[in-house]
């Protein structure tokens, strides 16, 4: 990036070409926490290592994160290595937080993806993976817990290339596995690293490779010159004239390919036993982006809505996205944010696009979990946190008044479990509604809605987890108590076949009426494509003015649904004609005309339910593997592959209908005596078997 010109504040204390913004993602136990625990004590931030299974975890600080074991919400923190920066989000593995990793992301240059050794690539891997694809976002990848029982490199790479559609490249191999795991092989510079028990890894002894490692060391070079030769010119001229390129010029070759997503470095670890910790280190700083890198930021005019470009620099105008908000019992609401160009500085004004008003900074805070360190200004490229803004939500961008801009914001999945809540008692009611609200702004896939028949409150979420740690977190933190319904699951409704309405909405109550007047053609659409309204009326029947009223008729009338109260999803709506009345038509008129032709199109067209399907990935013992299959097709689950192990367990996938698997964490603990694991994910809708919607219909 030399070429490319922009100036430092002064006052930086590291150059922004040596500042590093990565997310730590991965399979839910695969190591992330513990990783990010062992990079903070080798870059000198915690004296002494934190450790999940003991409940120490810097980074899982909340109270549910530590007695689970889990963690549950992204945490930030700075560390430097080798004079450079690095910022670091450790993100959830479990698919009821995967909102959290889609954040992070938004606002990372690099990730570090961790693998187990053992478990290879899993459900929740590939979600992460597909996010920080969505969002170009580079990756090294770690083949962690190399001392484990069952550990295969070789296995998670190849992995890594077939189920993911990566070009992994091995900068780094493991010597030995299992309990003979010892350190690890640097490919490109042919040399071999120790990690010393005694200080918990930080004395590395570097030597030759061992005879025995040569060959295999050799080969994977050789598969590592000729993988960057298909991806880069420079090592291609080298390879052509069977030359082997310098080191210095792999490693730039390296990093040029990582950059633009033709390549992954992957590096071989133990987290847990400190071998392998460091050379990751050097790997992010070596191949991964620095804001430089992402040198054009692009955003959209708020008044225009046309492209808006601006490059990185502490001296471009201020403009920064909020991608995380969170309630501090000390400091009130934070509100995480990364700078893209410019300087925030405590007391400055900004402006909200989305809202159009302006927001004060109030203090600026560097975070480390959830230890606060106040800051007088926060540059370009950096990721803190700010107290004192009020109309923000997360996705927000803001920006200098003077030069406006709106940056790409996040979408967030829809919640797919439902539970009723009331509180324990009625002096209660106010507290249980603050504190469901503060939830909501921290937690975009978390929604309060209200049940206008039974007056209930009703809360949604992305699994049976995440609303048990919400309920936690009432009690915990907003002190309130509350009883819980059984959990409903978020169907969808769909239409079977095309229709057409012929609606007319007249009122007449003396003096003016209401007259609308439309003709809709309503047609399905395939699965995921969302809701399409075309205005398809000539000659002026209806007023233009009067086209978005009915548009805003249709979409309301398809949220509450037309079979059993649940949103409409995939269909197509073309408005062909209709009629107006030069005095008694109005907005309201068209907009009731809208809703009506749509309830009245897709009573014609036949409504059918749909229901959330989600990819289990059970682990089992052999001997179980009959009881635990035959549980998932009791379920209604369709078994899509079995994979057998070479240590006694068994990988099943499946597909399990969300209703049928309340409860399946017990099940399955009984059923293989705590020894079978299994996780989950949204994998698409299908429809309900008929027998079933018609109990869910009459229900409502």
């Amino acid at each position: 990036m030399s070429d490319k010109q922009f100036h430092e504040s002064p006052n930086r204390k590291v150059a922004l070409r040596n500042v590093r913004n990565i997310g730590i993602m991965a399979h839910i136990d695969a190591g992330k926490t513990t990783l990010t625990e062992r990079i903070l004590f080798y870059c000198g931030v915690n004296y002494k290592i934190g450790d999940t299974h003991e409940g120490t975890a810097t980074m899982d600080w909340m109270e549910q994160e530590r007695e689970r074991g889990i963690t549950i919400t992204s945490a930030a923190t700075t560390c430097f290595w080798k004079g450079n920066r690095i910022n670091i989000i450790d993100t959830p593995g479990h698919v009821d937080f995967t909102a959290e990793v889609e954040r992070s992301l938004r606002v990372l240059d690099g990730a570090v993806a961790v693998f187990c050794s053992v478990g290879k690539v899993q459900p929740q891997t590939e979600t992460v993976w597909r996010q920080a694809q969505k969002y170009h976002v580079p990756i090294v990848a770690l083949i962690n817990k190399m001392d484990r029982t069952g550990a295969d490199f070789d296995g998670a790479v190849a992995e890594i290339r077939s189920k993911l559609g990566a070009n992994p490249i091995p900068v780094m191999l493991p010597l030995g596995k299992e309990g003979d795991f010892k350190g690890v092989i640097d490919v490109l510079a042919n040399r071999a690293y120790y990690f010393s028990d005694a200080d918990q890894g930080v004395t590395i002894t570097d030597s030759e490779v061992p005879e025995e490692y040569r060959e295999y060391r050799d080969s994977v070079f050789r598969q590592d010159v000729e993988s960057l030769a298909e991806v880069d010119d420079e090592v291609m001229e080298s390879f052509l004239e069977d030359k082997i390129p310098p080191l210095d010029v792999l490693r730039a070759a390296l990093r040029r390919a990582t950059l633009k997503a033709k390549a992954v470095p992957v590096a071989a670890a133990s987290a847990f036993k400190c071998r392998g910790v460091q050379p990751l280190l050097d790997a992010v700083v070596d191949y991964l982006p620095s804001p430089v890198d992402i040198w054009d930021i692009t955003g959209s005019d708020p008044d225009t809505g046309n492209p808006v470009t601006r490059h990185v620099g502490d001296l471009q105008p201020f403009a920064a996205l909020v991608f995380k908000i969170m309630s501090d019992p000390f400091v009130g609401k934070l509100f995480y944010f990364r700078i893209y160009s410019g300087v925030a500085k405590q007391g400055m004004t900004v402006l909200n696009p989305r809202t159009g008003k302006r927001e004060r900074l109030g203090r600026l805070l560097q975070m480390h979990a959830n230890q606060r360190e106040e800051r007088e200004e926060i540059f370009s490229g950096d990721i803190a946190a700010a107290v004192g803004l009020r109309n923000v939500t997360t996705g927000d961008t803001i920006c200098v008044e003077t030069d406006p801009i709106v940056l790409e914001s996040m979408n967030f999945p829809e919640p797919v479990i439902s539970i009723a809540v009331e509180p324990k008692s009625s002096g209660d009611r106010d507290k249980l509604t603050k504190g469901l609200l503060a939830l909501s702004d921290e937690d975009p896939t978390f929604r309060i809605s209200s049940n206008e028949e039974t007056g209930q409150t009703i809360i949604s979420g992305m699994g049976e987890l995440h609303l048990e740690i919400i309920l936690d977190r009432l009690v915990r933190e907003f002190k309130v108590e509350a009883n819980t319904g059984a959990p409903q699951v978020a169907y969808r409704e769909a239409i079977c076949r095309s229709s057409e309405s012929d609606t007319k909405f007249v009122r007449q109550t003396g003096g003016r009426g209401q007259y609308g007047h439309c003709i809709i053609n309503l047609i399905p659409q395939e699965r995921g494509a969302g809701i399409v309204i075309e205005n398809k009326v000539v000659g002026g029947n209806i007023p233009k003015e009067y086209i978005k009223p009915i548009e805003n008729g249709i979409r309301e009338a398809a949220a509450s649904g037309v079979l059993a109260g649940y949103p409409v999803i995939d269909f197509k709506v073309e408005i062909i004609d209709g009629s107006y009345h030069p005095v008694d038509s109005s907005e309201m008129a068209f907009k009731v005309a809208g809703s009506m032709a749509f309830k009245d199109a897709a009573k014609k067209a036949g409504i059918e339910l749909l229901e959330p399907i989600m990819k289990v990935e059970l682990t089992t013992p052999d001997e179980n593997m009959g009881d635990l299959i035959g549980d998932l097709t009791s379920r209604r689950g369709t078994i899509v592959e079995i994979n057998a192990g070479d240590n006694g367990f068994t990988r099943v996938q499946a597909n399990v209908p969300l209703s049928e698997l309340f409860g399946y964490a017990t099940a399955i603990r009984s059923l293989s005596r705590g020894r079978a694991t299994y996780s989950m994910e949204p994998a698409h809708f299908e429809k309900v078997p008929k027998q079933i919607q018609d109990k869910i219909v009459e229900k409502k």
